[in-house]
């Protein structure tokens, strides 16, 4: 059985929803990311991010990494293009590209700590905006020549990842869904059965649909 820890609707989403997709057995741990982290649970993960999945013992990190090996684990559930197939790179590409072009930034713009700030102002933000934004435009550009998915047709768990950034953009003063490419995606997504159970189990509420989200 796996054990995934995760913060509601933090990077552990997407992973939490590619759980569903599985079938897998798997049980969820909490973790609070407003108190500090337990002595073991910096065994797990010494940066005391979510997520932690821990497989047979070992604990694995990083919402891309654990998403690529959940598809080799799980081929069966066809949440990414096969070993060899034409858009495998493709797929593997977006997987990097995402958690470095939008999760980096969102890491800033949620904890300005990280830029030896007390807090954000309009100023400091004003870099932040404008990179997540100028991702956000060169995704909807991809996605109106060859959507709806990042793969075109076919899901992937990259979709997972790019659906959990949007949420992350709903307070902002342009929220991605602003992007017509990006609100059908993001709805598309929204709309599987894997991410209703995970955001249902998350208690989340009032992204997109009326259900839980």
């Amino acid at each position: 059985m796996y054990t995934l820890y995760y913060s509601p609707g933090a990077a552990s989403l997407a992973v939490h929803a590619a759980l569903h997709d599985t079938g897998a057995p798997h049980r969820l741990v909490n973790v609070d990311l407003d108190v500090p982290r337990t002595e073991d649970y910096l065994r797990l993960n010494p940066q005391g991010t979510v997520p932690t999945l821990d497989i047979d013992g070992l604990a694995h990190r990083e919402s891309a990494a654990i998403l690529m090996l959940l598809t080799e684990r799980h081929p069966e559930a066809g949440l990414a293009p096969a070993p060899g197939a034409p858009d495998r790179g493709a797929w593997l590409q977006w997987s990097v590209a995402l958690a470095t072009s939008l999760g980096g930034p969102f890491r800033l713009w949620f904890y300005p700590q990280d830029l030896g700030l007390d807090a954000h102002d309009e100023q400091s933000r004003a870099p932040i905006r404008r990179t997540l934004e100028a991702g956000f435009e060169r995704i909807a550009s991809h996605l109106a020549a060859h959507g709806p998915y990042l793969l075109g047709e076919h899901f992937s768990t990259a979709d997972y990842q790019l659906c959990m950034y949007l949420r992350w953009s709903r307070a902002m003063p342009k929220p991605a869904t602003e992007w017509p490419e990006l609100e059908r995606l993001a709805r598309l997504v929204t709309a599987r059965p894997a991410w209703r159970r995970a955001v249902g189990h998350e208690g989340l509420r009032g992204w997109l649909l009326d259900e839980a989200q």
